[in-house]
């Protein structure tokens, strides 16, 4: 068979394939499905725990037999995403109903991870039982093929309440996110079923009911204002704050404590390790002096991390700056998007519980359908035999006359006596009478002879009437809304009455959290770095008694105030400001912290060439001279900025600085000082610093020096011009004074050996 090649642009190739992938991970992975309220992995999950047999009744099971009949059935993604899926579902702390019993170490809420799955147990919890698998044997979701089509799985679970809202959902997919918080059970049951009631209500109708996230982690929600645009639209930001209690001292030399009893949300995880180091910095940075100790008491009853104050503290100031300068009051970011008919959609709260109720009168439909079919089937077997006890004594005769089982049937079915002995022409001519249905023919020849007792004759009586009536049940059910609307709420209200808890979260409407900074007494101090970045604060008596040593032992020492910012100027053309008194003071062995835990600066990427502090910008001008010989000069209040992080000068592509100077205001003008480069060649430039025009931050600058092509600036150095300023070269004094005067833009001298 002969080949056949198909040309096609090899955009349009990659445009679909991407989409492809795009959409496979969107429906396929990340988002959850609005009907069931579970991602894939989620459903799978607890699909293949269910045909485990981990019922709430039956024993713990090894998570690794879950994760492997999970990835072996159903989801051939690796056994890492399975095992974290079944993780969070039984984690209290994350999800507001926890899906799964878990047993062992299943991780906590200070971010430790769980053991690996050899080592821990699970099955499911009731609730997931009871409201998420339970009538799954009633054909009331589709199944499909799983992925090599050896077996069968759920396209959804037949969840009776909206999981969406109950638990929330968290996903990353290819171009959008998902992050939806968690609600009440019994107020987001309380919604379903007024919606039921009016399908026109309004969403502050239904906040009523719903009134807004209920965090497994308790805390505060403090923009209860912003809650009805952000369900109404389905994005928004909520505002949550952890619950602070001050607790007295029992006795007069015990001292206050405020005890953090609830976190936010967001703060679980290595979160609360960061919340208290962020505290511990307040105190060494003296934002805050009304602190003494820090503990964290926290344990498996919950919550408590114990700031222990100082006598007279002022609670309410801090508290404000807990709340302004710690996680402890932290947003929420909220994007209600899921796959609503197999396309993922931002959803409103009516648009998830309308969308949800309407999946599960799809659900309770064909559950009572399934029922009734059951049902009709029992009625017709329950009224063949009860006619057939009516006419026992001619059923024993045909079967006694019959020589084999199919005559035997076949006169019960069409009443074909051809070939059946009967005792009398009166028994043979009412059996021709007999018209038995396939089943009740086959019931009754099935039929046991202690059925024929009076009392077993009776209850079969008493299980027909039973049919009976729930047929009558079930058509009305069916047939007629306001009963389906019954039935669904009644089963509402027992989920409600045995599941449901109260509400754990606040919400209110609170004021914004104000600090105001309290006057710090000005004072000199040297800030001092060594070669490896760790910077720390040294007061000025310690400096100045130990003088030589810190020269010595550090590459950068800086007088300056510390109220003052530090502007710290990197190769790559950037300016971080770092306040002074963020940075801690220490002792003269102390080894100080990295300074780019402070700022933005990175350490890993930047090249600090300069620290100047503001201060001293006011009053002076900064030289600039690049890799490529682009020199300026700007003044220096040019960098009197409040942003942490700006760009200090415009770079070429692939260029980057080699020096910022600090000069004298008029430097330039006076004439007598010279600005001298050295290339990486060897070439030496020296030439009057007038030449050096000013200009804005912004701007790229003029080039000082002609380079030969490959060659690049090395050094700046500034002299004055009387000086013998001198530097070792190739193992020699070169003093700059020696070096013949040129104008700027020329290539300078070779200095040879």
């Amino acid at each position: 068979m002969s080949e056949q090649i198909i040309k096609t642009e090899f955009s349009d190739v990659m445009q679909k394939s991407y989409i492809d992938y795009a959409m496979s991970v969107i429906c396929q992975r990340a988002l959850p499905d609005v009907r069931d309220g579970l991602k894939p992995v989620q459903r799978r999950v607890l699909y293949a725990m269910q045909e485990l047999g981990l019922n709430a009744d039956k024993p713990h099971r090894k998570s690794a037999r879950i994760v492997g009949d999970t990835m072996g059935k159903y989801h051939p993604h690796g056994d890492s995403s399975i095992y974290e899926a079944l993780v969070v579902m039984e984690q209290e702390f994350k999800k507001g109903m926890p899906l799964v019993d878990g047993h062992g170490n299943f991780g906590s809420i200070e971010g430790d991870g769980a053991a690996a799955m050899r080592y821990t147990e699970a099955k499911l919890q009731k609730f997931t039982q009871d409201v998420y698998l339970a009538d799954m044997d009633k054909d009331v979701v589709d199944f499909r093929p799983n992925f090599d089509e050896t077996e069968k799985e759920p396209e959804v679970l037949p969840v009776r309440v909206p999981n969406l809202l109950i638990n929330g959902a968290e996903g990353i997919a290819v171009g959008m996110t998902t992050n939806i918080p968690p609600h009440n059970l019994g107020e987001v049951i309380d919604g379903v079923m007024a919606y039921m009631d009016n399908s026109d209500i309004t969403t502050e109708e239904l906040m009523e009911y719903v009134k807004g996230p209920d965090f497994p982690t308790g805390g505060l929600v403090v923009n209860q204002k912003d809650l009805l645009s952000i369900y109404e639209t389905g994005t928004g930001k909520i505002k949550l704050r952890g619950k602070v209690q001050l607790e007295k001292g029992k006795r007069k030399s015990d001292r206050d404590k405020l005890v953090i009893s609830e976190i936010p949300y967001t703060m679980i995880g290595a979160n609360i390790g960061k919340f208290i180091s962020d505290v511990v910095s307040l105190i060494e940075t003296k934002k805050t002096t009304d602190i003494v100790d820090i503990a964290n008491e926290s344990s498996k009853e919950g919550i408590r991390i114990v700031l222990e104050l100082r006598k007279n503290a002022d609670v309410e100031r801090l508290k404000n700056l807990l709340y302004k300068k710690t996680r402890l009051e932290d947003t929420f970011g909220v994007n209600m998007l899921a796959i609503s008919d197999g396309k993922p959609e931002l959803l409103g709260l009516k648009d998830i519980i309308r969308l949800h109720t309407d999946f599960h009168y799809e659900v309770v439909t064909r559950k009572y359908r399934t029922l009734l079919d059951r049902l009709l089937v029992q009625k017709e077997i329950k009224e063949g035999l009860i006619q057939a006890c009516d006419i026992i004594d001619l059923i024993i005769e045909i079967l006694r006359g019959s020589k084999n089982l199919a005559e035997a049937k076949a006169c019960l079915i069409s009443g074909d006596t051809g070939n059946i002995n009967f005792k009398t022409q009166k028994s043979k001519k009412a059996a021709s009478k007999l018209s038995f249905t396939e089943r009740q023919a086959t019931a009754i020849l099935e039929m046991r002879l202690y059925r024929l007792i009076g009392l077993e004759m009776m209850a079969l009586q008493e299980e027909y009437a039973e049919i009976l009536k729930k047929i009558r049940e079930y058509e009305d059910i069916l047939e007629n809304p306001s009963s389906m609307k019954k039935a669904i709420k009644k089963d509402l209200l027992k989920i409600k009455k045995e599941y449901g808890f109260e509400r754990k979260t606040v919400l209110e409407n609170a004021k914004a959290a104000v600090v105001v900074e309290e006057a710090v007494e000005e004072r000199e101090v040297v800030f001092v770095m060594d070669r490896f970045g760790y910077g720390k604060l040294l007061e000025k008596n310690i400096y100045e008694r130990n003088k030589d040593t810190v020269i010595e032992e550090y590459k950068t020492i800086l007088p300056c105030m510390n109220t003052d910012k530090l502007c710290i100027f990197t190769q790559n053309g950037m300016m971080h400001q770092i306040k002074v008194q963020d940075i801690p003071a220490g002792r003269l062995r102390e080894k100080g912290i990295p300074l780019d835990n402070i700022g933005n600066y990175d350490s890993r990427n930047e090249q600090i060439l300069n620290i100047v502090s503001d201060r001293e910008l006011k009053d002076k001008s900064l030289l600039f001279v690049t890799a490529a010989s682009m020199a300026k000069i700007v003044d220096g209040n040019e960098f009197i900025v409040q942003k942490k992080t700006v760009a200090a000068t415009k770079l070429n592509d692939g260029d980057q600085l080699i020096a910022v100077k600090v000069i004298e205001n008029g430097q330039e003008e006076s004439g007598n000082t010279c600005l001298v480069l050295q290339s990486e060649e060897g070439y030496f430039l020296r030439f009057p610093l007038s030449e050096i025009t000013r200009k804005k931050k912004n701007a790229l600058g003029i080039r000082g020096m002609s380079l030969r092509e490959d060659d690049q600036v090395r050094h700046v150095y500034l002299t004055e011009g009387a000086s013998r300023d001198s530097i070792m070269y190739k193992e020699k004094e070169l003093i700059f004074q020696k070096i013949k005067m040129m104008s700027r833009d020329s290539r300078g001298v070779k200095v040879r050996r």
